[in-house]
């Protein structure tokens, strides 16, 4: 008996009771070729994100609040195992392909800045003045994965994968995703066009209804979690979230975790395409609003913003200039050691330098601010 290819088939056995309308592992699609083993391919692309650098880096980088005295204050890698947990529930109950949806969900925010969206907000002005091109994270981190990990030659995931964190932006909200046929051509049409249109890329639907999945859990995990935040914190108060918000989603995590969740299952089951219903979806749109007026536009004091704004521009003229003459005592030269020819011929010293800051945890950035 051929015991791995035993396994490989045991692998693949839930693929049996799999909707018509999943991704199967036959589908999956890579840039380049590889070497299979007994693992399915999106199987894979999970081990390969999540023994990746960047995927440690998770663990110090801003979910909403930067620098709070409170050990329970979400980050980054809680956000993304919560997604993954939410996108994985609601993907067993309508039977699409789990592995599929953690690699996206897992991998979605790699490309996540320091400080969180306010960092991102910095350095895509940056990236404007300096390349011309907009800097957003759900791009960020497709380049991270495909061109900079591993040495700048890439974690060469499937696209199905890459494209599912392409197109993951939950700060786009609709209520209704459907996914859209793609080839490793359009795929990368869209990746390189979103550099010049991001306003266009964020409205790209994922090639996968996995993806689709995925794209709406993003929100699922953040909306609540940061309220129960923002309270632990003192920002706002539970009795602050408006009635007509509870009386549908309900106050707490929890709760509204739970009800969108069976709504979307409800509302989807035997579908080509993931649904809310009217009213859950009016409320989700309601509540975030809340929250941006409430949590995520004073998540920072604007002196804070000011300073970090200041400090990211002082640390890219430094790194830049570091590379303009050679400076190999600086810091940047520890991210382009080791890097492949490929990734440093190819790559401008502006982006070398946009790269690097994107990686760095909320710690290192405090720090090289500092100097």
């Amino acid at each position: 008996m051929d015991y791995l290819e035993k396994a490989k088939n045991n692998f693949l056995n839930n693929e049996k009771y799999l909707s018509e309308y999943a991704c199967f592992d036959k589908d999956a699609i890579r840039l380049k070729e590889d070497s299979p083993d007994i693992r399915p391919e999106f199987f894979h692309d999970i081990d390969r994100i999540i023994h990746s650098l960047s995927y440690t880096r998770y663990l110090d980088k801003t979910q909403v609040f930067t620098r709070e005295e409170n050990d329970h204050i979400s980050k980054r890698i809680t956000h993304v195992q919560l997604v993954s947990k939410i996108a994985r529930t609601i993907g067993r109950a309508l039977s699409l392909n789990e592995d599929l949806i953690e690699a996206i969900a897992l991998g979605h925010d790699i490309g996540h800045t320091p400080l969180g969206h306010s960092g991102e907000a910095i350095l895509n002005e940056i990236s404007l003045e300096e390349l011309g091109e907009y800097f957003a994270h759900n791009i960020q981190s497709v380049r991270h994965l495909m061109l900079v990990e591993n040495h700048g030659n890439g974690l060469n995931l499937t696209i199905q994968v890459l494209d599912g964190i392409m197109c993951h932006n939950g700060e786009m909200l609709d209520s209704k995703y459907t996914p859209v046929k793609k080839d490793k051509d359009e795929f990368l049409k869209e990746f390189n066009d979103s550099y010049k249109d991001i306003k266009k890329a964020n409205k790209n639907h994922p090639m996968t209804l996995e993806g689709c999945v995925v794209r709406i859990s993003d929100i699922i995990g953040y909306i609540g979690r940061d309220i129960e935040d923002a309270i632990r914190i003192g920002k706002i108060k539970r009795e602050d979230i408006p009635k007509d918000i509870i009386d549908v989603l309900g106050s707490t995590n929890k709760d509204i975790v739970n009800t969108i969740i069976i709504d979307i299952i409800i509302n989807s089951m035997d579908k080509p395409y993931i649904k809310m219903s009217d009213d859950v979806y009016k409320a989700l749109i309601n509540l975030k609003n809340f929250n941006y007026k409430h949590i995520y536009s004073k998540s920072m004091t604007r002196e804070e913003l000011t300073k970090y704004s200041l400090g990211m521009r002082k640390i890219y003229d430094r790194y830049l200039d570091s590379l303009t003459n050679n400076n190999q005592e600086s810091i940047i030269y520890h991210f382009l050691k080791g890097m492949s020819d490929t990734y440093l011929n190819n790559t401008s010293d502006k982006r070398k330098v946009i790269d690097f800051i994107a990686g760095m945890t909320d710690e290192m950035f405090i720090r090289e601010i500092s100097k």
